[in-house]
C-alpha cells in the first residue's frame, strides 16, 4: 500500500516537474521567436526605408526630366504661336493691300465701262448713218442704171456662177488628166509599199497525213484483235486508217476534214507514246485530242484577231478562223494567207484614207468559207458570205468576201483592195508550192481546151487560172451556139483537168460593123519581088 502511494506520489511529482520543464521550454521558445520577429521587423523596416528612398529619388529625377521637357515644349509652342501671329499679321496686311488694289481696279473698270457705253452709242449712230447712206446709194445707183437691187444681184450672181463653172470645168479636166496620167504609177507604188510592209515569209507548215508505227508489236496492238481497235479509232475520229502497202509500218490518215485528220493524228501519237492501247485508252485519248484541237482552234483565232487589232469578234467566229490553220491552197496555208491579205489591205486602206480596221477585218475574212467548205454545199465565197451575215459582220466586209473573185459587183473601195491584196498574196514568188512550169501548163491547158472549140477567135486564162474568157467569132456562132460552147468547155475542163476551187467560164460574142464615108484610102502598091 505504501509502495503504491509512493509510486503515485512519484508519478505526480514527475508530472509536475515535466509540466514545469515544458512550460519553461515553451517560454524560452516564445522569447526566441519574439526576438526573431523583432529582428525581421527591424530588417523589413530598414529595407522599406531604403526602397522608399530609392523610389523617391527616382520619382524626383523623372519629375525633373518631365518638367524640363514640358518647359522646352512650352517654349517651342510659344515660339510657334509667335511665328503664326506674325504670319497672320502679314496676311492681314497683304489682304488690306489687295483690297485697296481691287478697289482701284473696280473704279478703273467702271470708268472703262462708261467709256465703252459712250463708244457703243457713237458706233450705233455711225452704223445707222452708214445704213442710211448705203440705202440712199443703192437707190441712186438703181435710178441711174434703171435696175432694181434684186435684178443687179441676180445679174452679178449669174455672171459669177458662169465664171466659176468654167474655172471648175478647167480644174476638173486638169485634175482628171493628171490623175489618169499618174494613176498607174501611183497604183504600182501603193502595191509595192503594201508588199514591202505586209507579207511575211511564214515558215511553211505541211499537215501530216501519216503516222509511223515504231514496231510490229505496237502495230498489232494498234490494230487489235480482228481489227477492233483500229475500227474504234476510225469510228471515233471519222477517218479512214490504212497502212501503206509499200511501208507496212506507215499508217495513212485519210479524210476530207483536216480537223478530223489532226485529231486522229494527235490521238494515235498519244497512244503510241503511252504504249497502253485499249478500248478505254483509245476513247480517252480521242476525247483529249478533240479538246486539244478545239482549244488550239480558238487560241489560233484569238491570236490572229489580236495580231491585226480589228476589234471584237464572236468567239465561235474566231474558232472558225482557227480552222483555216489546217487548210491549204496550192501549198499555201490559208490562215497565213488571210493574215497577209489583211495586212496588205490595211496598208492600202491607210494610204487611200479608208477605214483601216474594217479593211483588215475584210481581208482576214475573205476566205473564211474555206474553213468549212468540205462540210457545206456551195463555193467558199457563198459559204463565207453566209457566215459573215450570220455573225452580223459589216456590209462592207460581206461585199468584200462576195466580190474578191469578181462574182458580184463591188460596192466599196475596200472590196477592191481585198481583191488586189488577195491576188498579190497568191501570186507573189514563194507564196504557193505550185512551180512556174505547172502554173503555166495549167493556164495553157485551159486556153487550149477553149481554142480547140469551133468558132473560137481567142481565149485568155486570167485570175491565176480561176477564170477563162473566150472570144468567139460572131459571124460563125450565134448566141445559142455560144452558150452551148460555154457548156462544152466547162464539161471538158471538169473531165480533163485537175483544178482547185471554182473556175469561171465566160464567153464573149461581140459584132462590130465598121464602114467609111468619103474617099477610100489609096491601096498600097505591091513591091515587086526581086529575081
Amino acid at each position: 500500500m505504501i509502495t503504491t502511494i509512493i509510486t503515485i506520489v512519484t508519478l505526480v511529482v514527475g508530472l509536475l516537474a515535466g509540466s514545469l520543464f515544458h512550460r519553461q521550454q515553451s517560454r524560452h521558445e516564445l522569447e526566441v521567436a519574439n526576438q526573431k520577429a523583432t529582428a525581421l521587423q527591424q530588417a523589413a523596416h530598414q529595407d522599406a526605408v531604403k526602397q522608399a528612398e530609392k523610389y523617391l529619388a527616382k520619382a524626383k529625377t523623372e519629375i525633373q526630366s518631365d518638367r524640363r521637357a514640358t518647359e522646352l515644349e512650352l517654349a517651342d509652342q510659344q515660339t510657334d504661336i509667335e511665328s503664326r501671329q506674325r504670319r497672320v499679321e502679314q496676311r492681314q496686311t497683304t489682304l488690306e493691300q489687295m483690297g485697296s488694289r481691287l478697289d482701284q481696279r473696280q473704279k478703273g473698270l467702271e470708268d472703262a465701262q462708261t467709256g465703252l457705253d459712250e463708244n457703243r452709242d457713237q458706233l450705233n449712230q455711225t452704223r445707222s448713218q452708214a445704213r442710211q447712206l448705203f440705202t440712199d446709194r443703192q437707190t441712186e445707183v438703181a435710178n441711174r442704171a434703171e435696175l432694181t437691187v434684186n435684178d443687179a444681184k441676180d445679174q452679178i450672181r449669174n455672171q459669177t456662177a458662169a465664171q466659176l463653172q468654167q474655172e471648175a470645168d478647167v480644174t476638173v479636166r486638169e485634175l482628171t488628166d493628171n490623175a489618169e496620167a499618174s494613176a498607174d504609177k501611183a497604183a504600182r507604188n501603193l502595191i509595192v509599199e503594201a508588199i514591202q510592209r505586209g507579207p511575211v515569209d511564214w515558215p511553211r507548215e505541211h499537215a501530216e497525213h501519216t503516222v509511223l508505227v515504231p514496231t510490229n508489236d505496237t502495230k498489232s496492238k494498234l490494230i487489235g484483235r480482228e481489227g477492233q481497235h483500229i475500227r474504234l479509232l476510225e469510228s471515233l475520229t471519222g477517218t479512214d486508217l490504212i497502212f501503206d502497202p509499200d511501208q507496212p509500218n506507215l499508217l495513212v490518215i485519210s479524210t476530207h476534214d483536216p480537223v478530223r485528220r489532226e485529231t486522229a493524228r494527235i490521238a494515235i501519237e498519244s497512244l503510241l507514246a503511252s504504249r497502253k492501247i485499249t478500248a478505254a485508252a483509245i476513247e480517252k485519248q480521242v476525247q483529249t485530242a478533240q479538246n486539244d484541237v478545239l482549244k488550239d482552234l480558238r487560241q489560233t483565232g484569238e491570236r490572229a484577231v489580236s495580231l491585226l487589232k480589228i476589234g471584237f469578234m464572236h468567239p465561235d467566229f474566231m474558232k472558225i478562223i482557227g480552222r483555216l490553220k489546217y487548210r491549204t491552197s496550192y501549198g499555201q496555208n490559208v490562215l497565213n494567207h488571210s493574215i497577209e491579205v489583211a495586212q496588205m489591205t490595211g496598208v492600202l486602206a491607210a494610204e487611200l484614207g479608208e477605214d483601216v480596221r474594217l479593211a483588215k477585218r475584210a481581208g482576214l475574212l475573205h476566205d473564211i468559207g474555206k474553213a468549212i467548205d468540205h462540210e457545206i454545199e456551195g463555193t467558199h465565197v457563198e459559204i463565207g458570205v453566209a457566215l459573215a451575215t450570220a455573225f452580223g459582220e459589216d456590209p462592207v466586209v460581206i461585199n468584200a468576201i462576195a466580190a474578191h473573185h469578181g462574182d458580184v459587183e463591188v460596192t466599196s473601195p475596200i472590196s477592191t483592195l481585198v481583191a488586189v491584196a488577195d491576188a498579190v498574196s497568191g501570186s507573189r514568188p514563194g507564196a504557193r508550192s505550185e512551180s512556174v512550169e505547172e502554173y503555166i501548163n495549167r493556164l495553157h491547158s485551159l486556153e487550149k481546151i477553149a481554142n480547140d472549140q469551133h468558132g473560137v477567135q481567142e481565149s485568155y486564162a486570167i485570175q491565176a487560172g480561176r477564170e477563162i474568157r473566150i472570144v468567139v467569132q460572131p459571124k460563125v456562132l450565134d448566141d445559142k451556139a455560144s452558150a452551148q460552147l460555154t457548156e462544152n468547155v466547162k464539161d471538158q475542163i471538169e473531165r480533163d483537168l485537175t483544178y482547185p476551187g471554182k473556175i469561171k467560164v465566160t464567153t464573149i460574142r461581140e459584132l462590130r460593123a465598121v464602114e467609111y464615108v468619103g474617099d477610100k484610102p489609096a491601096a498600097k502598091k505591091k513591091k515587086k519581088k526581086r529575081a
